[in-house]
């Protein structure tokens, strides 16, 4: 416990100070990356505090990242080595890491004056709390959007959130308790995966195929375990760039209803059709209240709004409800009335269109250039669409190693492992090509392609290290 003695300074709040040194511990590695910090009552003594100041001290970590929870285990100093990677910013690197948009893309001229629309009309009311779904005229707006995608919901179904993480987040508080089985994709969004454990739930993963997850392996699973839900991206899924097909879509579906459990579908792309035969929401087959479907507006609009909504089954809403309303109250009003007018105001359409034709360029470019130049040396997912690329170093080449040393030479990518539960072989990486310039889409693989033969070269040795172990 000596490491964290701390002399607490009376003229400033007690929980911040104690929460910039445990930041600072977990940073400099005097925490160890998944050491199990003090329980709360045992810390708050050592320090002379409440318990509620190491209580909020604990939350403003997890919120942060420093730190994860483990129900009934306790709370465990997070992987600071991904942390640092995903926060690099170095002038001149090509970003294939980010998925955000790039900011030449936002509608930034006719956003602004959408928000003077919401000044000017609602005045001072869109500044108060919204303690129900959210703004009436925006939930309408989007459910006719949601009905030209084959979707039949109505605005009583729909409720605004901050975000898609917060989705999954409040969807998980509603519904999930400890010990309770998710099934996921795999690989699959690490967000969602970190959600699922902090609700100590047990998770279960589903290999993917080249036509979406492996029907066979999920219906053998299922007659041996019930899951409470199914978390899914079925089109354009990260990391892998993969579509379910239309049978898959409807099979999973009929599964769902035969097995009595509930899917969670994360959508965040599929207004776009890409090169997919079949880019409908897997909602938009749903005639038995299975799906419960999140929408994200971050890859098609500018991604700080933190907009988004949740469609719910009539018997789960007022547990999402809640969930919700405890999580944050309402999404900002001034966010909420801004889209509502962007969206009723402004060419919607058109502007879709635009961004579907600049998202096409850059997935047509990435993935003529992987075939061309990546695909004899790698393997690469079958993506057809999307911004997300899954390629993979032959065996014994790790991912890790291919991060830092492509790192080097100007280029930053995502290692696989991110997107696992569990992962015995870390030789795959993600390309994700949102943020990045048709230039940069160029330049970034011309420097991946010309340097794989150097890389198998220089880890030649440590691949050999790693094949030839001894046994006694």
């Amino acid at each position: 416990m000596d490491k964290y003695k701390l002399e607490l300074n009376k003229g400033s709040s007690k929980y911040l100070q104690i929460y910039n040194f445990i930041k600072q511990l977990i940073i400099s590695n005097e925490i160890k990356e998944h050491e199990k910090l003090p329980p709360i009552r045992k810390l708050a003594d050592y320090m002379g505090v409440n318990n509620a100041t190491i209580v909020k001290v604990y939350e403003l970590l997890e919120n942060e990242g420093y730190v994860y929870k483990i129900v009934g285990s306790g709370t465990f100093a997070s992987n600071m080595k991904l942390k640092k990677k995903k926060s690099v910013k170095r002038e001149g690197l090509i970003h294939f890491d980010s998925g955000n948009p790039s900011a030449d893309m936002f509608p930034i001229e006719d956003y602004k004056k959408a928000i003077n629309m919401a000044l000017e009309r609602d005045g001072s009311t869109i500044f108060d709390y919204d303690e129900g779904k959210g703004s009436k005229e925006l939930r309408e707006e989007i459910s006719k959007y949601l009905r030209e995608r084959q979707i039949n919901t109505d605005k009583e179904n729909i409720q605004i959130i901050s975000g898609a993480q917060q989705g999954i987040d409040i969807v998980c508080k509603g519904l999930i308790n400890y010990s309770d089985v998710v099934f996921v994709e795999e690989p699959t969004y690490n967000g969602a995966l970190e959600v699922f454990k902090s609700r100590g739930a047990k998770v279960i993963s589903i290999p993917m195929l080249d036509d979406g997850i492996d029907i066979g392996i999920l219906k053998l699973k299922l007659e041996k375990i019930k899951p409470k839900l199914m978390y899914v991206m079925p089109n354009f899924q990260n990391p892998t760039g993969i579509s379910y097909s239309a049978y898959k879509k409807r099979k999973l579906i009929e599964l769902s209803e035969e097995y009595d459990f509930y899917i969670l579908e994360d959508d965040f792309i599929s207004d776009f059709p890409f090169d997919s035969e079949d880019n409908r929401p897997l909602k938009s087959y749903d005639n038995n209240d299975r799906v419960i479907y999140i929408k994200s507006f971050s890859k098609i609009l500018m991604p700080g709004l933190r907009i988004g909504i949740v469609e719910i089954p009539m018997e789960l809403q007022s547990k999402i409800l809640w969930a919700k309303y405890s999580s944050d109250i309402s999404t900002p009003g001034l966010i909420q009335k801004s889209m509502y007018y962007y969206m009723s105001c402004f060419n919607w359409d058109e502007y879709l269109n635009n961004i579907s034709k600049l998202y096409y360029e850059k997935y047509s470019l990435a993935k003529k250039l992987i075939d061309e130049n990546l695909s004899e040396k790698l393997k690469v997912r079958n993506a057809v669409g999307g911004i997300n690329f899954f390629l993979e170093l032959p065996r014994g080449y790790s991912a890790n190693d291919f991060y830092n040393f492509i790192l080097e030479k100007g280029v930053i990518i995502t290692p696989g492992t991110y997107f696992f539960d569990n992962i015995m072989d870390d030789r795959y990486f993600r390309i994700n090509v949102a943020n990045a310039s048709l230039d940069d889409i160029r330049e970034g693989i011309s420097i991946i392609s010309e340097n794989l033969d150097a890389f198998f070269s220089n880890y030649k040795e440590r691949n050999n290290l790693r094949s030839n172990k001894i046994f006694y």
